[in-house]
């Protein structure tokens, strides 16, 4: 179980070729223009540096640093999303949500004109919670696409349903449309399958024990399992990293009976079997709790069957 006045933004968007040449900073026009107007590739990258609900800063981060790793194992163009910025002392969700729609607005705009160009993105967040902004946009180009949802927590939540509501626990109901984000919505339930989650709230048993929320719990033959559900429907992928075994990689929430690097990379061959239409990771973080520094490689080497 996760714990838990609208802010003006300067929405910062920077690029980067796949050659490493410096960003520049991009606002407006300008950005638009810039977006548009990049060589096209088959797959681009997006760091989302800004705001998502975050309560410590080791999230962005892990975002810079996971799209570091991203970038320099594929050798992608890579679009930078906002700035980092310092966490809030609220720990409020709509106050968390407030502060963060400038920034999750342009995170949107940015996934949109990319996916416009018929590219494949895979995109480094620092928390799940910025998936408010991305989930309507591929519902929306994809409307009947296969959502696989790899996480340990349910992120089925609503404002109403929890004593402590987390902004990060309410994403998938926030993008079907159970509570209104200002975000958009569309997604529907019939297209999510949840992956490996061990720890679930009331209200996300209830979804599903009643049906409305397909779920494959962690152990023998996953990918088998994930194949017979998914079908031959094309994929978009949302890996929250605390699916993991804990160890494995720095997370914020640990939840033992997770995944194996080896597990992971087994489902993500057996989705790429699949038209893929993109990927985002979430909750890595730049460190883990005791100081040792993160490192991205192992995580990149599971999910590269997505991306080759």
């Amino acid at each position: 179980m996760r714990r838990p006045a609208d802010a003006w933004f300067v929405i910062s968007v920077l690029t980067r070729d796949a050659n490493g040449s410096q960003p520049r900073n991009l606002s407006g026009n300008a950005r638009a223009n810039r977006i548009v107007s990049r060589a096209v590739n088959s797959l681009s990258l997006i760091v989302y540096q800004g705001r998502a609900g975050d309560r410590n800063a080791r999230g962005t981060a892990g975002a810079q640093l996971l799209g570091a790793a991203l970038a320099k194992r594929f050798g992608l163009p890579t679009t930078f999303v906002s700035t980092p910025h310092p966490p809030l002392s609220t720990v409020l969700w709509d106050e968390q949500l407030s502060a963060a729609r400038a920034d999750l607005h342009a995170f949107a705009d940015t996934l949109a004109t990319l996916m416009a160009r018929g590219e494949r993105c895979v995109s480094a967040m620092g928390r799940c919670a910025a998936g408010l902004a991305t989930i309507p946009v591929v519902v929306r180009r994809f409307p009947n696409a296969c959502i696989v949802w790899f996480d340990a927590h349910g992120d089925s939540n609503l404002p109403s349903s929890h004593v402590e509501p987390y902004l990060g626990g309410m994403v998938i109901t926030g993008a079907a449309g159970h509570w209104d984000t200002g975000l958009g919505s569309g997604l529907s339930m019939s297209n999510i399958v949840l992956v490996g989650a061990r720890d679930l709230d009331p209200h996300e048993k209830q979804l599903v024990t009643s049906g409305v929320l397909k779920i494959l719990a962690p152990g023998a033959d996953l990918p088998q399992r994930l194949a017979a559900v998914v079908g031959n429907r094309e994929v978009y992928v949302h890996l929250d990293c605390d699916v993991l075994e804990p160890g494995l990689v720095p997370i914020e929430y640990e939840v033992p009976g997770g995944l194996t690097f080896d597990e992971l990379r087994a489902c993500m061959a057996e989705l790429a079997r699949r038209r893929v239409i993109g990927l985002e990771i979430a909750e890595f973080e730049s460190q883990f709790k005791d100081g040792r520094p993160g490192n991205a490689d192992a995580l990149v080497d599971a999910v590269a069957p997505l991306l080759s």
